[in-house]
């Protein structure tokens, strides 16, 4: 990184004496491994507190809650919450208080793309392998190619423009917006939940075009199992063999796209984000990249890691209620 980053959270007020006490406030005076190792130690819920006064993780001891379970000599193992830091451009703000802020809203905008895309996503998939190769599915399949060609960015500007500016006087929709917003007079905060509507259908866009495909795919491969004939030839109707024993079975690709999506979103929706003026995750990631703020970028990317795990997790328990030859061990 360009620069000294005690430098930079100073500014033009910085001087030799300041620059001191904030290097060693953060650690900035130590060597690039020290700094490392003091990071893993402020992330871990296992860590060492220094007695030393003057030493880096005595300093750190007042910032969050610990319960102390033995100590060595000058040195005590302490048990707490991963501390994730202050930002630097937020005047010695919490990264966690930071994250808090903006993750619930990102949830909220990645949770309702995802629901538009497979209630959408499901229904055109299921209608596209029915009436295989006629003029609906052929009328599908090039919407669904369509909403995978658009990037993000671009489909945010059109709708953001169409529906928020040309069609204003119709749709009532704003170009910009976020969930929480302050009224005229800056004194309370009210909920916009028109402000979802335009990037949740746009972060849903692609996500849906998969979908589509890979619901199509794989219910016309099911319907060509052998268990499929047997049912047909035990005389159930097409809707019953549809809805109890091909749907669910051709569930496991899109349960397999759908999490990678949905943690992408948590990710961030970046473009989605900054173009609708969306507070979230996404937004918060490209200022903190504007204002080189690196605690705040690191902290995202660790819990961006923590969100891909656990919903990687999920989708594995997933798969044991799908398909009942997969076995947890």
């Amino acid at each position: 990184m360009p620069g000294d980053p005690a430098q930079m959270m100073l500014g033009q007020n910085e001087d030799s004496e300041q620059l001191a006490i904030v290097k060693k406030k953060y650690g900035f005076d130590q060597p690039k491994t020290i700094q490392y190792l003091y990071y893993l130690n402020d992330l871990s819920p296992l860590s060492f507190h220094s007695k030393t006064k003057t030493d880096y993780t005595f300093l750190r001891a007042n910032k969050y809650k610990f319960t102390s379970l033995f100590t060595v000599r000058n040195t005590t193992l302490v048990v707490k919450w991963p501390y994730l830091r202050e930002s630097f451009a937020k005047q010695g703000k919490k990264v966690s208080a930071v994250l808090s802020e903006t993750l619930p809203n990102t949830f909220v905008l990645a949770i309702s793309a995802i629901i538009i895309a497979l209630l959408l996503g499901l229904t055109l998939g299921v209608v596209s392998a029915l009436y295989k190769d006629s003029f609906l599915d052929k009328a599908i399949q090039i919407l669904s190619t369509l909403g995978m060609s658009i990037p993000s960015f671009f489909s945010a500007i059109l709708f953001a423009w169409f529906f928020g500016y040309v069609l204003h006087k119709y749709t009532h929709l704003e170009m910009t917006g976020s969930l929480f917003e302050l009224d005229d007079f800056g004194e309370h905060v009210n909920m916009k939940w028109k402000n979802l509507i335009l990037p949740a259908i746009v972060l849903g866009i692609r996500p849906l075009a998969v979908v589509i495909q890979l619901m199509r795919n794989s219910l016309l491969e099911i319907l060509n199992q052998d268990y499929i004939r047997t049912a047909r030839a035990k005389g159930l109707s097409e809707f019953q063999i549809i809805k109890n024993h091909a749907i669910k079975n051709a569930l496991n690709p899109v349960v397999t796209a759908i999490s990678g999506w949905f943690a992408s979103m948590l990710a961030g929706a970046v473009f989605v984000e900054y173009i609708f003026g969306w507070n979230g995750l996404g937004k918060e990631i490209v200022n903190a990249l504007n204002t080189l703020d690196l605690p705040v970028i690191m902290g995202s990317v660790l819990v961006i890691a923590l969100l891909f795990i656990i919903i990687n997790i999920i989708v594995d328990l997933i798969y044991v209620w799908l398909d009942p030859k997969v076995k947890l061990e």
